[in-house]
């Protein structure tokens, strides 16, 4: 097969791919010039699954394993046995498939030397999927060999794709499961889905629709990414096409997916009264789309959506709440101002500079508000008297901390039970000498000492009907004096360290005279 009187009139630019066509990739592995050629001449009309065909030569297995090595694009191989050595091919087989762990391309082994690579030994000992003589081997076979590698290894290909969406899948919901907040959450769950669709995308979103009990319907936007990104939760007001949002509005509309050749749009009820809506732009084409592992992610995506999105109005509720009550419980103590506010901030400032783990640190932000809960039990004479308490006095004063402490403990909620032990137990000084069970030391909850620097820090810094307003250096000395007496002395620590940040606090949320 040296000879050809068609060669001269092969011409490579007649091969050269297109920059943007897509081409099933071809590797010729052959020592002989002219059956590289005549390869090129057979399959320059061939087209396969829409796709022409682009062939790219190496004239040993050692180019072959260089090309290989950089390149993992090839759907086939043409691989001469006799190369550089007997049994060069029979080697870049094994190292294709052992070494370079490449199972998917096809290999077409071809030699025109059968006696060297005797045809049953070689099928039996190599991993090869077919194996052509030279002499034998005509244009029509080799286009029908062709036809059936390029199918094998497509087939192949679609298999990998869908193990390695479903990988991608179970990663994926195991990554979005540990995100608590709906923007990172709406993120990665984009950025998963890109790697699961396997596909060119010029724009993802995930829309929401909410009805309230008013009937009032809040669409917004929960994630983006691509041509327009976008800062604004509303689905009305973001800089998203127009053109684009009227199909988003319509899917909320019909209920029901859309899908074209530029874009898959999705709708999911994951509520009565709440729907989501996945939005895929497609860059070039949809070849590679599968709506059917879309839909498996994104209703997985909608029905955490949604959890998520009810687990944050339950923390919003809740937090509201406890803010409310606190804010009864100051306004009945004629405590103006934001004292509450202020000890939850400065708790959960404390707890995260003793790098305590951030559901801790939201816990006690949250509980902390509640902790003079107690006083509604003590009589407004005792709670408003200007002088200081008799003795009498002092010990129904001292009975909030039980009182706050009983009244939190009956819920079964963690926040709930963690401000109960604020609530009870922090008035206990670390020398034992505090109410109501004079605990000691460690003896007392952390959250109860962390509470008790931050009380006394505000409550020196504010007014109140039986004392004036202390100066900052002495609030300072008396938190440094009382240290491993009153005080936790790492707790004080960490308030003398950042005193400033601490007063900051004070000016950012000011008593409301």
């Amino acid at each position: 097969m040296s000879d050809f009187i068609f060669q001269d009139e092969i011409e490579e630019d007649e091969i050269e791919p297109k920059k943007g066509d897509k081409y099933w990739r071809i590797l010729v592995v052959d020592d002989d010039d002219s059956v590289h050629q005549v390869t090129k001449l057979v399959l320059a009309d061939a087209e396969v699954e829409h796709r022409k065909l682009e062939i790219v030569s190496a004239y040993s297995s050692e180019e072959a394993k260089s090309i290989l090595e950089i390149d993992n694009s090839f759907c086939m191989a043409f691989v001469d046995v006799v190369m550089e050595t007997d049994h060069a091919g029979l080697e870049l087989v094994e190292w294709i498939r052992k070494s370079h762990k490449n199972q998917a391309i096809r290999l077409i082994l071809r030699t025109g030397q059968a006696g060297t690579a005797p045809e049953a030994k070689v099928i039996r000992d190599f991993d090869i999927n077919d194996y052509k003589e030279k002499t034998d081997f005509t244009a029509n076979k080799m286009i029908t060999t062709v036809y059936a590698s390029i199918r094998a290894y497509r087939d192949i290909m679609t298999i990998q794709r869908s193990l390695d969406a479903f990988k991608i899948l179970i990663e994926a919901t195991h990554d979005l499961l540990k995100i608590n907040q709906l923007r990172p959450f709406g993120s990665a769950a984009l950025n998963h889905l890109l790697a699961l669709m396997n596909v060119d995308s010029s724009a993802l979103y995930i829309a929401r629709n909410q009805v309230d009990f008013a009937q009032q319907v809040t669409s917004s936007i929960i994630a983006c990414t691509g041509k327009y990104v976008c800062e604004s939760d509303s689905l009305e007001s973001s800089n998203i096409d127009a053109e684009v949002k009227e199909k988003i509005q319509q899917v909320f509309n019909d209920k029901s997916h859309f899908s074209n050749d530029e874009c898959f749009v999705g709708y999911y009820q994951a509520g009565v009264n709440s729907a989501s809506v996945l939005y895929i732009e497609f860059e070039d084409d949809n070849e590679h789309f599968k709506a059917s592992v879309a839909e498996l992610f994104a209703t997985n995506v909608a029905l955490i959506l949604e959890s998520l999105t009810k687990q944050k109005e339950i923390e919003k509720t809740q937090k509201e709440l406890m803010f409310i009550v606190s804010e009864a419980v100051e306004a009945r103590s004629k405590e103006t101002g934001a004292h509450a506010k202020r000890v939850a901030i400065i708790c959960e400032l404390i707890a995260r500079k003793m790098n305590l783990d951030d559901e801790y640190v939201n816990a006690i932000f949250l509980a902390a508000p509640l902790h003079d809960l107690g006083k509604i039990s003590i009589p407004e004479a005792i709670l408003h008297k200007p002088a200081s308490l008799d003795e009498s006095e002092w010990e129904i004063m001292k009975t909030h901390a039980e009182v706050g402490g009983e009244l939190l403990d009956k819920s079964s909620v963690s926040i709930s039970k963690l401000g109960a032990k604020l609530a009870k137990y922090h008035h206990e000084n670390w020398d034992g000498s505090g109410y109501p069970e004079g605990l000691k030391g460690e003896e007392i909850p952390l959250e109860a000492r962390i509470m008790a620097v931050a009380d006394v820090f505000d409550a020196l810094g504010s007014k109140r009907c039986y004392k004036k307003i202390w100066g900052n250096e002495q609030i300072r000395a008396y938190l440094i004096d009382e240290k491993n007496k009153k005080f936790d002395e790492q707790i004080v620590d960490i308030v003398i360290d950042n005193f400033d940040e601490f007063l900051k606090i004070r000016e950012e949320f000011p008593d409301q005279v």
